[in-house]
C-alpha cells in the first residue's frame, strides 16, 4: 500500500532512487574533475602526439617493410629523426643567440664595441626605414649616449628577449615529449585505433560514432595539407619573388608572410607596401612584373586549398576551413586541428539529425 505524505502524495522508492542517482552522478563528476586536474598538464603533449602520429604514420608504414616488419623500430627511427630535426637547429640557434649576447655584453663593458654607420639604402626600407636609419646613426656616432638615453627600452627589450628564449626552450622540450608520445601511438597504432573506435561507438552509436575515428584522421591530414602545406607553398612562392627582386629584409618578410598564411590572413598586408617600394626603386616594367607575380603568389591559396582540403571526406571544405580558423583564434596552432575536427563532428551530427527528421516526416 502506497504511503501518503501530509502535504501530498509521493513515491518513497522514486525519491530514494533519485537521491541515489544524484549522489552517484555527483561522485562520478567529482572523480572526473579530479582525473582531469591530474592529466591537465599532459593534455597538450598528448593532443600534439596524436596529431603528429596521424601525420607521420604513413612514413612508418613505408619504412616498416624495409626493416623486416618491425613496427617498433620504424616508429623509433621516425621519432628520433623528428627529434633530431627539432633539437639540433633549436640548440644551434639558442647557443648562437646566447653567445652573441655574452659577446655584446663583454664589448659594452670594455668599450670596444663600435657600431658601423648605416648605409644610405636603409632609409628606403619599407615602413621602418627612416626610424631605423635615425636610431642606427645615433648609435654609430655616440654609442654610450645612445645606450644611456634608451636604457629603459633596452632593459625592457632584453628582459622580453630572455623570456622569449626561455619560453622557446620550454616549447621545444614539450614538443620533444609530444614526439615521444607520438612514437608510442605509432608503435601501437592498431590497438589505439580500435580503442578510439570503441569509445566513439559507445558515445555516438554505430552511426555516426563509428565514422568519427577515420573522419578525425582524414580531417587532421586535410588540415595539414590545406592549411600548413598551402601556407608553406604560398610562402615559398612569395619568397622567390622577394629574393629575386632583391627586396631588403626578404627573410624577415618571408617569415611574416608564413605567419599570416597560417593564420589565414592575406599576405597582401605585407606585400602591398613592398609593391609600392618596388615601383619607387625599380624600372616600371620590372615593377609591374614583380607586382603581378606577387599578386599571383599571394592569391595562390584560393586555388590550392580546394585541391588539398576536403579530399576523401564528405564534409565541405568551408566547414574544415572555418573550424581551423576559429580553432586557431581560440587555442593557437593546435586549435587548427581541434577546431576542424570538432566542427566536422558537429556537421555530421546535424546532418544525421536532419536525415532522421526527414525520415520521420
Amino acid at each position: 500500500m502506497q504511503e501518503h505524505h501530509p502535504n501530498g502524495d509521493y513515491d518513497p522508492l522514486f525519491v530514494r532512487n533519485m537521491i541515489e542517482a544524484t549522489l552517484r552522478i555527483g561522485l562520478l563528476l567529482i572523480l572526473l574533475l579530479f582525473a582531469y586536474d591530474i592529466i591537465k598538464p599532459f593534455t597538450t603533449p598528448i593532443l600534439w602526439g596524436a596529431i603528429i602520429a596521424i601525420a607521420a604514420f604513413p612514413l612508418v608504414k613505408w619504412l616498416e617493410p624495409k626493416l623486416g616488419g618491425r613496427r617498433g623500430l620504424a616508429a623509433t627511427l621516425v621519432t628520433l629523426f623528428f627529434i633530431a630535426a627539432l633539437v639540433f637547429p633549436a640548440w644551434s640557434v639558442t647557443e648562437a643567440g646566447l653567445g652573441g649576447l655574452k659577446k655584446l655584453g663583454a664589448g659594452l663593458e670594455s668599450g670596444e664595441l663600435k657600431v658601423p654607420p648605416p648605409g644610405v639604402k636603409v632609409k628606403d626600407w619599407p615602413v621602418i626605414g627612416e626610424q631605423l636609419y635615425t636610431a642606427w646613426s645615433s648609435a654609430s656616432s655616440d654609442l654610450e649616449a645612445f645606450l644611456h638615453g634608451n636604457s629603459e627600452q633596452i632593459k625592457e627589450l632584453s628582459g622580453k628577449l630572455l623570456k622569449q628564449i626561455g619560453g622557446s626552450l620550454v616549447g621545444v622540450l614539450m614538443f620533444v615529449v609530444s614526439l615521444i608520445i607520438a612514437g608510442g601511438f605509432m608503435t601501437f597504432a592498431e590497438p589505439c585505433a580500435e580503442a578510439a573506435k570503441r569509445f566513439f561507438v559507445r558515445v555516438g552509436g554505430l552511426r555516426p560514432g563509428g565514422e568519427w575515428a577515420p573522419m578525425i584522421v582524414a580531417t587532421i591530414r586535410n588540415v595539414l595539407q590545406g592549411v600548413i602545406g598551402v601556407a608553406i607553398i604560398q610562402t615559398i612562392l612569395v619568397s622567390i619573388g622577394l629574393f629575386v627582386a632583391g627586396i631588403p629584409g626578404a627573410p624577415i618578410l618571408s617569415v611574416i608572410v608564413l605567419v599570416l598564411a597560417i593564420a589565414q590572413l592575406p599576405p597582401l598586408i605585407v606585400l602591398a607596401p613592398v609593391m609600392a617600394y618596388a615601383f619607387s626603386t625599380m624600372d616600371t616594367t620590372w615593377a609591374v612584373v614583380f607586382t603581378v607575380y606577387q599578386l599571383a603568389a599571394g592569391g595562390s591559396d584560393s586555388l590550392l586549398k580546394p585541391l588539398m582540403m576536403g579530399r576523401g571526406l564528405d564534409i565541405p571544405m568551408p566547414v574544415i576551413l572555418f573550424g581551423a580558423i576559429g580553432g586557431m583564434i581560440m587555442s593557437g596552432i593546435i586549435g587548427l586541428f581541434v577546431g576542424a575536427v570538432i566542427l566536422s563532428i558537429v556537421y555530421k551530427l546535424i546532418g544525421l539529425w536532419l536525415d532522421q527528421q526527414a525520415a520521420m516526416d
